[in-house]
């Protein structure tokens, strides 16, 4: 489980005030659904709200017929309830799949990865090296290479997180999650929610993206950034600190 550090409890009581519907936002703003998810789409409508589709994950991975036996598996990769490998999904020598989890054709998971179930990924993608995977949904083309969780998300197609990209999921309070966008705050009735990233966008390494952020499609959070919030489009969030250097004194 990965935690946010809220520092401003008076300014999250005033935008409580100022929360409205979630029918102003449409998951077709961010996301494209892949083709080879469209067994999928009748629970994932491009008129809800992004975070409506990870309500639906669980009732969408019931939806589909028992997994066959999976046979051939590297000795070191534990399996452990309903999972479904699409052709060409590649095995490292180790790793954890806990179901309900569906992997789609061609995609690499990589030695160490940890997928907790209620996981949907698509075509191509990449589950790397010592990542944690829970409650999710990542399209084709996902990049997760190296040291990320990534927990009650949704990564859009082509979407890629750097070395160390962390979706904080939880905020400290354990309160409902809610999204700040330009019209104001919107409630989300979710305790758990990590981080929409639309289609073709990108987290630099070692970013942290707070609970209930939203980046739309091609948004770059530059390295080392702790972003919350909506980002648009085609836009780049950084940060600049002071970096100061002087002798030794040894």
């Amino acid at each position: 489980m990965a935690t946010e550090y809220r520092r401003a409890p008076a300014l999250r009581l005033r935008s409580r005030a100022r929360c409205f519907s979630s029918a102003r936002v449409q998951a077709a703003a961010l996301l494209t659904l892949s083709p080879s998810l469209a067994a999928f789409a009748p629970f994932f409508r491009p008129e809800a709200a992004p975070w409506e589709w990870l309500r639906r994950i669980p009732e969408a991975l019931a939806s589909l017929p028992p997994p066959p036996p999976l046979t051939g598996l590297p000795p070191g990769v534990h399996v452990e309830g309903p999972v479904w490998l699409g052709e060409g999904v590649r095995l490292p020598p180790y790793a954890t799949l806990l179901g309900p989890t569906w992997i789609g054709p061609g995609t690499e998971i990589r030695p160490g990865a940890y997928l907790r179930g209620n996981v949907i990924v698509g075509a191509g993608a990449v589950l790397g090296n010592a990542c944690e995977f829970k409650h999710c949904l990542l399209l084709d083309g996902v990049q997760a290479p190296h040291f990320n969780y990534v927990g009650d998300s949704i990564l859009g197609e082509r979407a890629h997180l750097g070395a160390g990209v962390i979706c904080s999921n939880l905020r400290l309070d354990q309160q409902e999650v809610t999204v700040r966008l330009p019209e104001g705050v919107m409630a989300t009735g979710l305790r758990k929610f990590g981080a929409v990233l639309g289609d073709g966008a990108e987290v630099g390494c070692n970013a942290v993206l707070n609970p209930g952020t939203i980046l739309g499609k091609r948004a770059l959070v530059m390295p080392a950034t702790a972003f919350g919030g909506f980002l648009p489009a085609a836009t780049i969030a950084r940060t600049r600190g002071v970096l100061q250097t002087f002798p030794r004194r040894d």
